[in-house]
């Protein structure tokens, strides 16, 4: 009787051991299958933060003046633009860019015509110098591209108005007074004016494409402006025309 008491004694013991030591370990936790499951691929999502940045922008700019039926000198006008735009940040990586620039544009070049005094091999000339004022609008759609820390590379397409101030064409008559009276009486001027008070339209529809470099709030930029629209107000004959291309690189910070 006493053996067996002592054996019961002992497995009640040895019970309440074990117990003691199980409730001691952490409990037994079942493992996510998904943490190994090559197909399940976590994607990032940048966030959207809507908001508007400042900038000043300022550069270079060359204008081409393309001209048909030689009512006009073909023209390369050099010069700065300045001025300010805000930009609208859209998601994706995309913004949207507005503002209003200022442009300053000197050009010269000769245009010769066949002299009505002198044989027809002979030709007689305008020495234009033309000085341009302008303003811009842009409405441009940009997209970036982040290569490293605050490095960006971004690409913009969009139109823009050109409104013209003034056109000033100081020009120099080496003609004839045959020819002079001749070219007078087809339209062509031959004394200094602004072509923008009756000859030249002052909206300029132009389609840009560009882009360039962004490190923190520098902006560094080039682009080209396709002119659209025939500038010629009251055109002499049907194929008379002429358009302004524009290209340019310019410098912005961001406020």
């Amino acid at each position: 009787m006493r053996r067996i008491l002592s054996i019961a004694l002992l497995t009640v013991l040895c019970a309440g051991a074990v117990l003691a030591d199980d409730s001691n370990k952490p409990a037994f936790q079942i493992a996510d299958n998904t943490f190994f499951d090559p197909s399940k691929k976590v994607v990032k999502e940048d966030p959207y933060v809507f908001g508007v940045s400042y900038r000043v922008e300022a550069g270079y700019v060359q204008h081409w003046q393309r001209s048909q039926a030689n009512s006009f000198p073909t023209l390369y006008l050099h010069g700065v633009r300045l001025g300010a735009t805000f930009t609208f940040a859209l998601p994706k990586h995309f913004d949207l860019q507005t503002g209003l620039l200022y442009t300053l544009v000197y050009g010269r070049n000769n245009q010769h015509w066949r002299s009505m005094d002198a044989p027809s091999t002979q030709t007689e000339y305008i020495r234009h110098r033309v000085l341009e004022h302008n303003l811009t609008v842009p409405v441009r759609v940009y997209y970036t591209i982040p290569l490293w820390k605050q490095l960006n590379l971004f690409f913009y397409t969009g139109p823009q108005l050109h409104i013209g101030l003034a056109e000033n064409d100081y020009m120099e008559t080496h003609l004839s007074d045959g020819t002079k009276t001749w070219l007078q009486s087809i339209g062509v001027a031959t004394e200094p004016y602004d072509r923008m008070s009756d000859q030249l339209i002052r909206a300029n529809i132009q389609w840009g494409v560009g882009g360039g470099l962004e490190w923190d709030r520098y902006r560094l930029q080039s682009g080209y402006d396709f002119g659209l629209n025939n500038l010629v107000r009251h055109p002499q004959t049907a194929n008379q025309f002429m358009s302004e291309w524009g290209w340019f690189v310019t410098f912005s910070y961001r406020f």
